[in-house]
């Protein structure tokens, strides 16, 4: 790769991660003031909607953007934009269709979906969600279409303007409609409605700057486009894939949000309104859960070129130290954040979220553990794709998703753990996943990568910084006393203490070298602050 072409690649990669860090921020502080407004019970109903959207929304849309892109990337390369505009063309017509599909499923069958998962005061909401389904497919067509030109700068604006307008519509309406008091299922339909009139202005955006920036003019004669059917066939064959891959955990989730509250009336004698309640507050504590893995994510988007490149030169062993450094990166990313989640679990559920379910503080203490699998899943998921190995990470995601059911199947049905066996059933999942993606990245690279030289390090500093989290967070409560105030305040303490003592820590026993850094966009000026040598 040439220096102009990798400067180009990771100003685009530094794009990506700079905006989805900023809107999983922003989408904690739409979702976190929300379950505040809508009680556990609320927060329960658009929840479930949301899981239910997620599943055909990840269908539409996970493989379909990458196709396209890498279509119009393929035409451009070889220099006919009129097969770009035609392949456009068709992609365009085949995502207005499955949108109009997914669209109008979700809005005549609400109540069927609804009943279907054992929460029938989830029908409004799932209404008031099934526009955002065909405005997501067309904005993918849209961000497709630019991304293809190298261009992610209007992907990620149109990303932020749509959970920004997400926010005020959302938070506006759940709070007006709550003060009016119209009832929690109306409250979660108008909170939710704030994705749909997000996805409305995100699509207004991506038309604007596709109508403006992307015009097609060729006076090439021998730029004949493809038929129509050539195009559309091709376009599935590389999406349907990809979309497998990425509606396993969907699927598994929206099974296992059924299950869960199936088993709390059924098996663990809760009532409705009880399992709403527990259903709830774990939901809430997902909304915490979920933010380490923001920032893995786009971290991948920056690593997996370099690995890919490796195994394309077959430079086995590079191949095998870049895997490791992904790894170690993630972890040193992502583990001070899921073991501070667990460490302080609950001062964080009891400011965050003061009058949630008591059950809250043990959800978190949980998933916080299973967040730093979670991340670890992700890195060595993306490591064997770059390999070329992307059937195993299918596998690892089907058997976890298994394990989570049958885990939960039996935990959530027992009256004396009920909701606290579906963080444990996670848990689960995404240690047999990490576990069975080690043992496939064994088989695939050059030599068996080394747990001590990725973990070990990485792991000490966390575990000093825990207990510097917890001592620190213990003795300011002690000093400051009782009150919401000052829980917030002894929490910060512990959060500011953790951070100081773990920087220093990473620094110190070199958990993270500059060659690592350099993987990163911007590392090396990262590292230099740091003074990581």
């Amino acid at each position: 790769m040439s220096d102009s072409k990798k400067q180009n690649y990771l100003h685009g990669a530094a794009i990506l991660t700079f905006g989805v860090v900023l809107i999983k921020i922003l989408g904690a502080i739409y979702k976190i003031p929300l379950g505040n407004i809508l009680g556990d019970v609320g927060f329960g109903y658009f929840n479930m909607a949301y899981n239910i959207y997620n599943v055909f929304l990840t269908i539409a849309t996970a493989g379909l953007p990458v196709a396209l892109s890498r279509m119009i990337s393929e035409a451009n390369t070889l220099g006919r934009p009129m097969q770009a505009k035609r392949t456009f063309s068709v992609a365009f017509i085949t995502f207005a269709v499955i949108g109009i599909i997914g669209t109008a499923a979700l809005s005549i069958f609400h109540v069927e979906f609804a009943v279907g998962m054992d929460s029938p005061r989830s029908a409004q909401s799932i209404l008031a969600i099934a526009p955002s389904v065909f405005f997501c497919c067309v904005i993918s067509a849209y961000r497709g279409y630019i991304q293809g030109h190298g261009n992610m700068t209007p992907t990620t604006v149109s990303q932020i303007i749509e959970v920004l307008v997400k926010l005020v519509v959302g938070f506006a309406l759940a709070f007006l409609l709550t003060r009016k008091g119209l009832g929690l299922p109306v409250s979660s339909a108008g909170a939710i409605f704030g994705v749909s009139a997000g996805s409305l202005a995100a699509l207004i955006y991506m038309f604007y700057c596709k109508r403006r920036d992307y015009s097609v003019v060729s006076s090439d004669k021998l730029d004949v486009p493809d038929k129509a059917g050539k195009i559309f066939k091709k376009l599935m064959t590389i999406a349907i894939p990809i979309t497998l891959g990425a509606s396993v955990m969907s699927i598994f989730t929206l099974i296992d949000s059924k299950l869960v509250l199936s088993q709390l009336q059924n098996s663990a004698g809760f009532s409705v309104a009880e399992s709403d309640v527990l259903y709830g507050v774990y939901s809430k504590t997902i909304t915490l859960y979920n933010l380490p893995a923001a920032f893995i994510t786009p971290l991948t988007i920056s690593l997996v070129p370099s690995i890919a490149a490796c195994v394309a030169a077959k430079k086995g062993e590079e191949g095998c130290e870049i895997g490791e450094s992904c790894v170690r990166i993630a972890s040193i990313i992502c583990m001070p954040m899921g073991i501070g989640l667990s460490v302080l679990s609950y001062p964080i559920m009891s400011v965050v979220y003061p009058d949630s379910h008591e059950a809250g503080a043990s959800l978190l203490l949980l998933l916080g553990i299973s967040s730093v699998f979670v991340c670890l899943a992700l890195v060595s998921n993306a490591i064997l794709q770059a390999h070329g190995n992307e059937r195993y990470p299918l596998y690892s995601m089907i058997i976890g998703g298994f394990v989570k059911i049958g885990v939960n199947w039996v935990l959530v049905g027992n009256p004396n753990i009920n909701i606290v066996g579906a963080p444990i059933g996670t848990l689960c999942c995404y240690i047999v996943m990490c576990a069975m993606n080690y043992f496939f990245l064994c088989r695939c690279m050059e030599r068996k990568p080394s747990l001590k030289r990725m973990l070990l390090r990485p792991v000490i500093s966390c575990l000093v910084m825990a207990a510097a989290a917890w001592a620190s967070y213990g003795l300011a409560s002690a000093v400051l006393g009782e009150g919401w105030s000052r829980m917030a305040l002894a929490m910060l303490v512990g959060v500011g203490v953790a951070a100081l003592v773990y920087i220093v820590l990473i620094i110190v026993t070199r958990a993270i070298t500059l060659e690592d850094m350099k993987l990163i966009p911007k590392g090396e000026k990262l590292a230099k602050i740091l003074h990581i040598h």
